[in-house]
């Protein structure tokens, strides 16, 4: 493998023509997945300079702090780079519920055989 992107140690992400990079955020404690969001440069720049997670709101377009109206902050702990790096995983401790519905996870529900959801 000769591609210094998926080889090399130079964080290089590569932005979606959205100019959005997907980030997956887990808990620094268990790893459950938390939640699932978006950054542009700014948002990435702004997580790696304050140590709290930062993401772009497409449906507001415009940067949030997670926590910012709530106090949930997410302290980032370890960020990581996926091998061709167009995603990258927060592990974080979350200061509360990530969900904004108040619970732990956004991923609170499971998916049934039959296409019902049911609570976990």
């Amino acid at each position: 493998m000769d591609d210094t992107c998926e080889t090399g140690l130079a964080l290089d992400p590569k932005f979606g023509a959205d100019g959005l990079l997907t980030a997956v955020v887990t808990d620094a404690a268990d790893g459950a997945v938390l939640m699932v969001g978006h950054m542009n440069r700014a948002a990435l720049d702004r997580t790696i300079t304050t140590g709290e997670t930062w993401f772009f709101s497409r449906s507001r377009q415009r940067l949030w702090k997670k926590g910012e109206s709530s106090g949930n902050i997410l302290a980032v702990e370890e960020l990581r780079i996926d091998c061709d790096q167009d995603a990258l995983l927060v592990i974080a401790r979350p200061a509360g519920p990530t969900c904004h519905t108040g619970e732990r996870s956004c991923f609170y529900r499971r998916l049934r055989e039959d296409g019902s959801l049911e609570r976990l």
